[in-house]
């Protein structure tokens, strides 16, 4: 039953996005055909996670701020997708072991290392939830590059449809696995944060824009639209 909810919900927001959107894909081969590993993005909109669970072929399971909560219709959302709500405020124990049964299960986690959306839609400092998570269960990530959701509410004023684009980079491996000391979860988020600015415009690399050369062009993958 919860099977068959998650992908109705993907049906029904699918729809929705292309009412509302142009959606360009770029690099769909990049994702493995299956679990287990980690999707990394950057946060500038609360349309991200939806448009993930659209997007990606595969089932995903998301970790969420438990915030959204609050909100009926990203809660509804959310829930029937299997969303893992975490605490930002505070080391969540909890969440955190959820979302480890995910990737022991051998299915796909997504979240965003930045733990917030950005104001500016710049990248921000990640935080080390990715990284523990991904050395932990030395499975692979897999960063994502998304534009273009943040103008939704701006658009929707105007009755204009949004122009997305999602890119999947490559999969790698974390060099170091297992217990890492603080330092090495610093470096390690660094690295994460950096496969993702690669897949953006500069004006959205925010405080990782020094981690890239300005004429950076990641290798470009298979481009799928959607009208």
């Amino acid at each position: 039953m919860e099977k068959d909810r998650y992908w109705f919900i993907r049906k029904v927001i699918g729809f929705l996005f292309r009412l509302l959107s142009r959606i360009t894909v770029e690099g769909l081969e990049n994702i493995p055909e299956k679990g287990p590993f980690v999707l990394v993005t950057n946060h500038v909109s609360r349309l991200d996670s939806p448009l993930l669970l659209v997007i990606c072929p595969i089932r995903l399971y998301a970790l969420v701020a438990d915030k959204y909560r609050k909100s009926l219709v990203f809660y509804w959302i959310l829930k029937a997708a299997g969303a893992i709500w975490i605490r930002r405020s505070e080391f969540d124990r909890q969440a955190l072991m959820a979302a480890m049964d995910v990737l022991k299960s051998e299915n796909v986690l997504a979240l965003a290392p930045e733990g917030t959306r950005s104001p500016t839609g710049g990248l921000q400092k990640g935080k080390p939830g990715a990284a523990f998570l991904a050395a932990r269960s030395g499975v692979p990530l897999v960063p994502v590059g998304i534009t273009g959701t943040e103008t939704m509410l701006k658009d929707f004023l105007r009755l204009r449809r949004m122009d997305i684009k999602v890119r999947f980079g490559e999969s790698f491996y974390l060099p170091k696995e297992g217990r890492l000391t603080s330092q090495e979860l610093e470096v390690a988020t660094d690295l994460i944060m950096q496969r993702i600015a690669e897949l953006l415009p500069i004006e959205y690399r925010g405080v990782y824009r020094g981690f890239v050369p300005e004429d950076f062009q990641s290798g470009r993958g298979t481009i799928v639209s959607s009208a």
